[in-house]
């Protein structure tokens, strides 16, 4: 264990559990981690639940809170964390949900007297269906990869890929809730207006420069009042915790519509998000120093905080995979497409939250926020097809002789992030899984 005093008792590697898949060193959900979701059995008319992930297990809180005693905080968190939602678990904030984190913990490690009651409360997670874990009030997507928008940039402006406020400002837009799901999601491809280069006049079709994009989603716990910004300082104080985001973008929509008030149908079609939430305490082993170049803009006040600068990043490895029709009819592995880290981010976390918030904005209890496109300084850390095959021109060779420059129908995404750290367990978050379907 480290000094830094955000690590606590359930961060200890040496810890186990009587799940016993919880013990194998490659699973995303040891005992260490013990996210959020909601489930219930699959294929049964039954009501949905709040859960724990851990193993290859889910533990069934509603089951739970029918035969574990707990006390004050803990007690409060467990009788939200069970409902059909988690939005009044979001509600409670930082030290509730720490509270139950701890109780869990010490429930599920080995020689607990808890472990006699492992049949009421655990599921198989492949018995199991997920939903959206949490009501969506609103949904922000942000543009916090410097290497994403220099990379965009140089497509369009190569004389200055960057425009003059991204440094100073967490730039964001506001996106569609309504469409966002949970992984397994399957979508039609969309339509909408695309005018190519060259051409005098739009016209309406099918998308045919269909992109993925590998993001962090960001899950707002407690809110603020309208008109009270939240200061730096306090901004993790109100994030529930982390997912896996990928904001499907129509790249040829994009480019006639985005001018001038920035995406709209090309990105409100379909959002995936994976179904665990990875809360910020899991998280704490892999924080590190979060920097700004001293040739670059200094954050205004309200975005800089000496604590944000020591711990504000986060070694959050992430991947894309692609698994085509053609590789599903042959058993053929999917291949990966890309990886970054979110500790590259230029904005981090903290840096969201208090901007969004700065003019009075009130965020609720499961508001969701997207990272914008993770990528990172080499060419193969590029976060969207747009960038790999730089805008069509180059692209990428798959297994079985095929290639993409954007995606065709029936090709699946998979986005996979994990954090590990020498001395520490490995924290994963599970597949973020999307599919495309051809237009209707």
């Amino acid at each position: 264990m480290t000094n830094d005093d955000r690590l606590d008792e359930t961060h200890d590697p040496a810890l186990r559990s009587w799940v016993a898949s919880a013990n194998d060193p490659q699973t995303d959900f040891p005992i260490q981690n013990l996210p959020f979701g909601v489930f219930r059995r699959r294929d049964r008319d039954e009501r949905w639940r709040g859960g724990v992930a851990i193993g290859n297990r889910i533990v069934d809180l509603h089951a739970m809170a029918a035969s574990v005693a707990m006390e004050g905080d803990a007690a409060a968190a467990l009788d939200r964390a069970r409902a059909e939602t988690l939005n009044e678990l979001m509600a409670l904030g930082a030290r509730p949900l720490k509270a139950l984190r701890l109780a869990l913990s010490r429930l599920l490690r080995e020689g607990s007297r808890h472990a006699a009651d492992a049949a009421r409360w655990l599921l198989a997670q492949d018995d199991a269906e997920y939903r959206v874990p949490a009501r969506i009030g609103d949904y922000t997507d942000f543009y916090a990869s410097v290497h994403h928008a220099t990379n965009v940039g140089r497509q369009f402006r190569p004389d200055q890929p960057l425009l003059p406020n991204y440094k100073w400002v967490p730039i964001g837009y506001h996106g569609r809730a309504s469409s966002i799901a949970v992984s397994g999601q399957r979508f039609h491809r969309p339509r909408g207006q695309i005018r190519p280069q060259g051409s005098e006049r739009p016209f309406v079709s099918a998308s045919r420069r269909l992109d993925y994009e590998l993001e962090v989603g960001v899950w707002i716990g407690a809110g603020n009042a309208c008109g009270e910004p939240i200061a730096i300082a306090d901004a993790e104080r109100h994030v529930f915790g982390l997912c896996l985001l990928n904001d499907w973008s129509a790249r040829d929509v994009q480019g006639w519509e985005y001018q001038p008030l920035g995406p709209f149908l090309s990105k409100s079609f379909a959002t995936t998000i994976s179904p665990w939430i990875v809360t910020l305490d899991a998280l704490a082993p892999y924080r590190g120093e979060w920097r700004r170049d001293a040739d670059d803009p200094q954050p205004l006040p309200y975005l800089d905080d000496p604590g944000n600068r020591r711990h504000g990043a986060i070694d959050l490895q992430l991947e894309a995979w692609i698994e085509t029709a053609a590789m599903r009819r042959s058993g053929a592995a999917p291949v990966r497409l890309s990886r970054a880290n979110f500790g590259d981010a230029y904005w981090n976390v903290a840096q969201m939250v208090a901007h969004h918030t700065i003019g009075g904005c009130n965020l609720q209890p499961g508001d969701l926020f997207g990272s914008g496109t993770q990528s990172g300084p080499n060419d193969d850390e590029g976060g969207s097809l747009l960038e790999l095959s730089q805008g069509g021109k180059h692209p990428l060779a798959l297994s079985g002789g095929e290639t993409r420059s954007f995606l065709e129908d029936g090709d699946t995404v998979i986005l996979r992030g994990w954090c590990h750290r020498p001395g520490f367990a490995r924290v994963g978050f599970g597949e973020c899984r999307g599919t495309v379907l051809p237009a209707r």
